[in-house]
């Protein structure tokens, strides 16, 4: 069915009157939630703000923060509608129509989400996404040291307003600065800063969140058991993140960072075996990652690649003598540094181009949008030289592989594993993300599947016992709910694994907060079932 074109300033009454004969036919969700939106929201919403999927530019705006192409094949479900609010109102009326409709409703802060829970149900259908996409403002206050950021917000975006009010504040948050700091912040948030200053999540010191009954709560108003279950506890179980007050962190005016590649032929492995064991106990200030990947070397030869990948809180010459002290070995030399500011560092961890500025920052664009299957580990003894070997013979059996080991230590090492619902503390030694890339869509997109499974079983005897994986590297392989209301030993299956013993606290919150279980996805926080 073909809609008239109509004038997006016509008023909302008029509008229903115009067209709904049409969809009290082919649309009754979404007139049902259009009358009730009406009633429940100021100011009024525009016609602008919906987007059905009859619509011309459906599938441009379902696509433009996914980040996991997988879940945009046609065979997987899409929202009936796309609600797009302009004011926090809006939610709380999209909130208040959902619960009183009956519709299933998903929020989108950043589509950053590995298995794409933010923008598609596969749950239950029909289900309609609520894309904060417009609710981005920022508002920095460097003589209180904070910032009040809305969900919609990249973390990009949050940097580059931070650094136009000073070059001496920072954020401990993520490196790909596409990430949608609603759900970024609520899954933990770690980057470059995190072991000098811990976690995103660390360092929230005030919410405003829309509630199962549609009311706006900020910290005071909703209580410190719902403050500490929302920083860290994943997104999507207890609310809707408006946004978030963050706490500024000082950074030095000149920060070092360099890259240093090693190949198998120049001593990768046992590079690798050194640094697992110095990357947690080195100086706070410093936080050296490995990406591993594998590069082309002819057109018949691929080569394990690893790559080592800094920031330091200083100069280069205390840079060099640290690193000539404490990781000789991996050779690092003055022409390896570069000395920047804090907010170009940011560019060059995010592995922007080199010639771009600052002002890119504002753009949102991620630069990591393929077809992908992730999974995670954290690991708390050093990989014997022998695992990496074989490892490395696993990596080449891939097209796209990537692995990439983030240290620990630092702060991460003296916050409480229950001061937020982030679990993984003292005692961790790096962090692991398994990636596997592919670029020919659903064709051969198990076999890739598999061989991440597979290598992810590799890795059992290497990493934490028991197991454990990061929420923000979402993982549906560790379980899911399949009914729309896990019962605690399901749920336990993935919670656990995410939350180790704070998935306990996070259940009793969410029955507390919301006891029918209206913020759902596929692992939510369950809460207890009600006895009849």
């Amino acid at each position: 069915m073909k809609f008239p074109r109509i004038n997006c300033n016509i008023s909302f009454v008029s509008l229903l009157i115009l067209l709904s004969a049409s969809w009290t036919i082919s649309y009754p969700i979404q007139e049902s939630f259009l009358q009730c939106l009406n009633s429940n929201s100021q100011p009024s919403i525009p016609f602008s703000a919906f987007c059905s999927q009859n619509d011309s530019s459906f599938s441009s705006l379902l696509q433009s923060s996914a980040q996991n192409l997988r879940y945009l094949e046609p065979s997987k479900p899409k929202p009936e509608f796309i609600f797009t609010p302009l004011h926090e109102s809006h939610v709380q009326g999209a909130v208040i129509c959902s619960r009183e409709l009956g519709i299933h409703m998903i929020v989108r802060s950043g589509g950053h989400d590995y298995e794409g829970l933010s923008y598609v149900s596969e749950i239950e259908t029909p289900f309609i996404l609520v894309d904060l996409a417009k609710l981005r403002s920022i508002s920095v206050d460097i003589p209180d040291n904070s910032a009040w950021i809305q969900a919609g917000a990249t973390i990009g975006e949050v940097y580059y307003r931070i650094s136009e009010k000073s070059n001496t504040h920072g954020f401990p948050a993520g490196l790909y600065t596409s990430l949608g700091v609603g759900g970024h912040i609520t899954g933990g948030a770690y980057g470059g800063l995190m072991r000098k200053y811990g976690l995103g999540a660390d360092n929230v010191i005030d919410a405003r969140i829309v509630d199962v009954n549609g009311r706006i709560l900020d910290r005071a108003a909703m209580g410190e058991d719902l403050f500490w279950a929302i920083r860290g506890g994943g997104g999507a179980s207890f609310g809707v993140i408006l946004s978030w007050k963050i706490k500024l962190v000082p950074v030095p005016p000149i920060v070092t960072v360099f890259t240093v590649n090693k190949t198998l032929e120049q001593g990768a492995t046992k590079t690798l075996y050194r640094w697992q064991q110095v990357a947690d106990k080195l100086d706070e200030n410093l936080f050296i990652r490995v990406i591993i990947h594998v590069a082309p070397v002819t057109d018949s030869l691929r080569a394990v690649i690893t790559k080592y990948n800094a920031l330091f809180l200083g100069g280069a010459d205390r840079l060099l003598q640290i690193m000539q002290q404490s990781f000789p070995e991996l050779g690092l030399a003055q022409q390896d540094c570069i000395e920047t500011s804090w907010i170009k560092s940011m560019l060059y961890m995010g592995e922007h181009p080199s010639d771009a500025t600052p002002e890119v920052l504002l753009q949102g664009k991620s630069t990591f949008k393929n077809h992908f299957k992730a999974k995670s580990d954290f690991v708390k003894e050093p990989i014997p030289e022998t695992a990496l070997e074989g490892l490395w013979t696993r990596l080449l059996q891939e097209e796209i592989p990537l692995m990439i080991w983030n240290p620990y230590g630092g702060m991460m090492s003296k916050i409480s594993e229950s001061e937020i619902p982030f679990p993984h503390r003292q005692g961790t030694l790096f962090k692991i993300q398994y990636v596997s890339m592919w670029q020919d869509g659903s064709k051969n997109a198990e076999r890739h599947m598999d061989w991440i499974r597979e290598l992810y079983d590799y890795m059992t005897p290497y990493v934490s016992n028991p197991r454990t994986a990061y929420v923000n590297y979402r993982d549906l392989d560790l379980g899911m709910d399949k009914k729309s209301n896990p019962s605690f030993a399901e749920a336990n299956a993935w919670g656990a694994m995410y939350f180790k013993d704070n998935f306990k606290r996070l259940v009793t919150v969410k029955t507390k907060v919301d006891p029918d279980n209206f913020f759902r996805h596929a692992q939510t926080i369950p809460p207890v079932r009600k006895t009849r």
